[in-house]
């Protein structure tokens, strides 16, 4: 499998850098983002198929049929807009994490007003708010959210006040089901597995929760933990980490299967999400592109192998679209500041086994990646 490195559409809407994206469960593929702006967003990536719960929107422009048309470069690409079906807003503050049922009816959100809001797809209702301003609530932003338990019926939250926090979606009760406080700084990204809880923190830790059992086993990493994503069958996980490296742990040792990193690439400062996708054939991390004049408007984002650690593919990312330039921004010094792209989170659809991957950051632009 080639590893699917055509950009095909953008995703526009967002008046802000984009945090978190999702892919909607098989067998439609829609693409949720959500923003600094405080909204979360979904799209249909090709516009020129039909949308399967929207059966009254079969006019599309006609411009969205137009194939890609290739300059001299790729900066002037002219790629074909995803379209917005919806757009939810409730949040106070940026959005920093998203997670979508495997029934793709619900999706739940957290971020900067430190709620996990639980939504209903189709009439872009909130159906729950956890947390918010209660005492029962995380004290701090939260950092990552994701389903767990039988039917999704769990929604866990971890945040920068070191807590993780487990809610029960059926009952909608205000306080937690449990709160694991065993971080020593902040909880950055939780995932679940079966009956398995994962989180990683700051504080250079991968906790492992049987929450049936009652048992916590921690995993050394060294570095701050910045994201987790597991492997289909759960044996081992891929963690991103602030000292340039990204590791694929075993999950029964605890040790380092492999570490993938590149000296040009650097991840010192910021949350910059990795994934596995292609079928776990390639570890792809985005890039906060510290330290490299010259680049700027463009982000990247690298791909390396997973069983070798070779690196596969560094790929530009253009700010968006042609006539899409950043605005000016202006540093205390008066100096005009040169705008960079981070690439800050990716998402790749089918859990990594399906054909499109997408990515955004600071721009605020999604790009979406495939096969043409």
């Amino acid at each position: 499998m080639a590893f699917p490195d055509k950009p095909i559409a953008h995703l526009l809407g967002s008046s802000g850098p984009v945090h978190a994206l999702a892919y909607s469960a098989s067998p439609g593929t829609y693409v949720l983002a959500g923003s600094s702006d405080r909204s979360i967003r979904l799209y249909n990536p090709q516009p020129g198929t039909t949308d399967q719960h929207h059966h009254h929107h079969h006019h599309y422009p006609a411009s969205s049929h137009l194939a890609a048309k290739k300059g001299t470069d790729s900066s002037s690409l002219v790629l074909p807009e995803g379209r917005l079906i919806q757009t939810y807003s409730a949040h106070g503050y940026e959005v920093l994490s998203l997670t979508v049922s495997a029934d793709n009816a619900r999706f739940a959100s957290a971020g900067g007003d430190r709620s996990v809001f639980l939504w209903d797809v189709a009439t872009a209702q909130t159906l729950r708010r956890f947390g918010g301003g209660s005492s029962h609530g995380h004290s701090a932003r939260i950092n990552s959210v994701c389903f767990a338990g039988e039917d999704d019926s769990l929604v866990i939250s971890g945040g920068l006040d070191a807590s993780v926090r487990i809610w029960d979606v059926r009952s909608g009760a205000p306080k937690p089901v449990q709160v694991l406080n065993d971080a020593k700084d902040a909880v950055s990204a939780v995932v679940a597995h079966g009956p398995e809880i994962v989180a990683g923190s700051v504080d250079g830790r991968i906790r492992t929760y049987d929450v049936r059992a009652g048992r916590c086993v921690t995993d050394v990493v060294g570095p701050s933990v910045t994201s987790l994503s597991p492997t289909r069958d759960g044996k081992a996980v891929l963690v991103g980490g602030l000292d340039s490296k990204v590791r694929l742990m075993d999950r029964e040792t605890g040790g380092c299967l492999k570490t993938y990193g590149n000296p040009e690439w650097r991840n010192t400062d910021l949350r910059v999400q990795s994934i596995l996708g292609g079928k776990e054939q390639y570890v792809l991390a985005g890039d906060e592109m510290t330290g490299a004049p010259g680049q700027g408007t463009e982000g990247r984002i690298w791909a390396w192998d997973v069983v070798t650690g070779e690196l596969k593919a560094t790929i530009r990312v253009p700010w968006g679209p042609p006539g899409l330039e950043p605005k000016k921004v202006v540093g205390k010094d008066g100096k005009e500041k040169e705008r960079t792209n981070v690439i800050s989170c990716l998402a790749w659809r089918e859990g990594g086994f399906g054909d499109q991957f997408c990515v955004s950051g600071t721009s605020g632009v999604v790009t979406v990646y495939g096969y043409n």
